[in-house]
C-alpha cells in the first residue's frame, strides 16, 4: 500500500519534545522500547524550556505527600480529581530523585540540601528549582541531550504532525506534514497547552492547542478547556516597546518577599494567595483605578536568586533593583485538555496524553503553583509504562490505518485572539461566550462551548451572569466528545 513507511513500526510514538515528551520517551527507552520522538520545533525549544517555576514535591523532612495533596485540593476549588492528585503527590519525590540520577542539578544550600521555594497556595516550602527561575531550561536541555544520544530514540525535529492514524477505533500512529506515516503500538501526545490563543499571554506563539485538536479529530474527548489560568504577574510593556510584554515574573519572587502595590503605593492583596485570587484582585484593582498595570516591588529580593529574570528585565529597560515592575494578569496555563485516566490514556484506545495538553483532573479549577512540571514527569512515566503494555500493531492493521485529518485548522488570527481575551478572559458573560461560538477557529469555538456549559463562577472561570460558585458543580467537569452535546461528568 502506498504511503506506508519503509523503516518499520516503532513501539512508541511520542509527539512533542517538552519536559513531558522527553521524559516519556526516556522512560520507555529505559524499558527497552524503540521510540520515535517527533517535535515541530528543534529540541530544547518547547514550552517547558520557558518554565520559570519549579517542581512541587514533598521532599522536606517536615512535609508529606498528604500535606501536598491538601494544598492541591484547596487550590483546585472543589474540582480536583482526588485519585489523580494522589498519583502526583505520592510520585513527586521519586521524580525529583530520578531527574537527579539523569543529571539534572537542582539548587541546594551550603549543606547540600535541596533549596526549596515557597509559592502561592503552598503552606510550606516544597518547590524544587534548578538555576533559580531557569528550571524548565535546565531540565529540558539535559533531557534533550539524553534523548538525542539514546540509541533507542529516533528524534524527528521540525516535523509537524497533521493527523492521528487509526484502525478499528485504535490509534496506530501519526501522519506527518507531506504525508509520511509513522506507526506504533501506542501514540503519546505531549504537545503543550493553548494559552497563546489569548491576546495577552505568557506563552510562546506556537502554544495554541494543536495537539488537542489532533486528538479531538481522532475521536478523543476534551475536558475542562474553559479553565484557563491567568498568571497574576506578567510584565506590561513600557517605554513604547512590547519586548517585555507578557514576560512572566515567577511567583517564587513573591515567595521571597516581593509585594504588589496599586498606583497609590498600597498593598491590596496577599501575594501568596492562590493564583485565581491574586489575578482577580489585580483585575479588580485595574478596573477601579483605570490603570493598565499594578506594581511588583522586588527591590528587597536578592537578585542573585533570579538571575535570568533580572537580566531579562534589564535588557528591556527595567531595573528591578531600583524600579517597580509594571505587571497585570495574562493567560498562562490551560487546566483542561485531552481527557485522560490515571495511566494518561485518552478515550481512544492506544492514544495517550501527558503534560499541559492533557486533563487528568489534577488541577481542578485553579492549578497549584509548580504542580504542572511535576505532572509532566509523573504522568509521563505512567504513560510510558501503560503504552508499552498495548498489544502489538499487526501488519494488516498498519496497512489499513486511516488518517483523521480534515485539513489544517484555519490560521489563528489576531481577531480571534482579541475576541478570546475579551469574551473568555478574567470576566465572562453568556452573551460574549455566545459570540465566541461563531469564531473562525475551531478550538476557540470549543472553549466557548465549554464555558457556556459551566453555569457558575469557580476558580479561573468567572461569569458575570452566574457570579457565585454552585455546589451542584463540585467535582463536575465539562466533557466535549466529537459528535455529541457537551456533557457533565462527576470525577471523584
Amino acid at each position: 500500500m502506498s504511503g506506508l513507511p519503509t523503516h518499520g513500526v516503532r513501539d512508541l510514538i511520542v509527539v512533542g519534545a517538552g519536559g513531558a515528551g522527553l521524559y516519556t520517551a526516556l522512560c520507555a527507552a529505559r524499558d527497552g522500547a524503540r521510540v520515535t520522538l517527533i517535535s515541530s520545533r528543534p529540541l530544547a525549544e518547547a514550552n517547558s524550556y520557558w518554565a520559570q517555576g519549579g517542581l512541587a514535591a514533598a521532599v522536606a523532612d517536615e512535609d508529606s505527600p498528604a500535606a501536598h495533596l491538601a494544598d492541591t485540593v484547596a487550590a483546585g476549588r472543589d474540582a480536583v480529581k482526588l485519585s489523580a492528585a494522589r498519583v502526583l503527590t505520592e510520585g513527586a519525590p521519586e521524580i525529583v530523585a530520578d531527574l537527579t540520577r539523569l543529571g539534572v542539578t537542582f539548587d541546594a544550600d551550603r549543606e547540600g540540601r535541596l533549596a526549596l521555594g515557597l509559592e502561592g497556595g503552598h503552606r510550606i516550602r516544597r518547590v524544587v528549582h534548578a538555576g533559580g527561575a531557569a528550571t524548565g531550561r535546565r531540565i529540558v536541555r539535559q533531557l534533550s541531550a539524553l534523548a538525542a544520544e539514546h540509541p533507542l530514540i529516533d528524534v524527528l525535529e521540525g516535523t509537524p504532525v497533521t493527523a492521528i492514524l487509526t484502525h478499528d477505533g485504535r490509534a496506530s500512529g501519526v501522519e506527518l506534514r507531506g504525508g509520511e506515516r509513522r506507526l506504533g503500538t501506542a501514540t503519546v501526545l505531549a504537545t503543550g497547552g493553548a494559552a497563546a490563543l489569548w491576546a495577552r499571554t505568557t506563552n510562546p506563539r506556537p502554544a495554541v492547542g494543536n495537539g488537542m485538536l489532533l486528538a479531538f479529530r481522532a475521536g478523543a474527548a476534551l475536558a475542562d478547556i474553559e479553565l484557563m489560568q491567568f498568571h497574576p504577574t506578567a510584565v506590561v510593556g513600557t517605554n513604547g516597546t512590547s519586548q517585555a510584554d507578557g514576560f512572566l515574573v515567577t511567583e517564587a519572587i513573591r515567595g521571597e518577599g516581593a509585594i504588589l502595590c496599586n498606583r497609590a503605593g498600597e498593598r491590596f492583596v496577599d501575594e501568596l494567595a492562590p493564583r485565581d485570587e491574586v489575578a482577580r484582585a489585580i483585575h479588580d484593582e485595574l478596573l477601579r483605578s483605570r490603570a493598565t498595570s499594578v506594581a511588583l516591588d522586588m527591590r528587597g529580593v536578592d537578585p542573585g536568586l533570579f538571575p535570568n529574570v533580572v537580566s531579562h528585565l534589564r535588557s528591556v529597560g527595567i531595573d528591578p533593583e531600583r524600579e517597580l515592575i509594571p505587571v497585570a494578569p495574562a493567560a498562562h496555563y490551560m487546566m483542561g485538555g485531552i481527557a485522560t485516566d490515571l495511566t494518561a490514556a485518552s478515550s481512544v484506545a492506544g492514544l495517550y496524553a501527558v503534560g499541559e495538553c492533557a486533563c487528568t483532573g489534577l488541577h481542578g479549577a485553579n492549578r497549584l503553583a509548580s504542580n504542572s512540571l511535576t505532572e509532566c514527569f509523573v504522568f509521563g512515566r505512567q504513560a510510558a509504562h501503560a503504552a508499552l503494555a498495548e498489544p502489538a500493531l499487526a501488519a494488516a492493521a498498519a496497512a489499513a490505518s486511516v488518517s483523521t485529518s480534515t485539513g489544517p485548522p484555519p490560521p489563528l488570527t489576531q481577531a480571534s485572539r482579541e475576541a478570546l481575551w475579551r469574551d473568555a478572559g478574567l470576566q465572562r458573560t453568556g452573551e460574549g461566550l455566545a459570540r465566541l461560538r461563531e469564531d473562525a477557529h475551531p478550538l476557540v469555538r470549543l472553549i466557548a462551548t465549554a464555558a457556556i456549559t459551566r453555569t457558575e463562577s469557580r476558580g479561573a472561570h468567572k461569569r458575570d451572569d452566574f457570579p457565585e460558585r454552585d455546589p451542584a458543580w463540585d467535582h463536575e467537569h465539562v466533557v466535549l466528545t466529537p459528535g455529541s452535546a457537551p456533557a457533565r461528568e462527576h470525577w471523584a
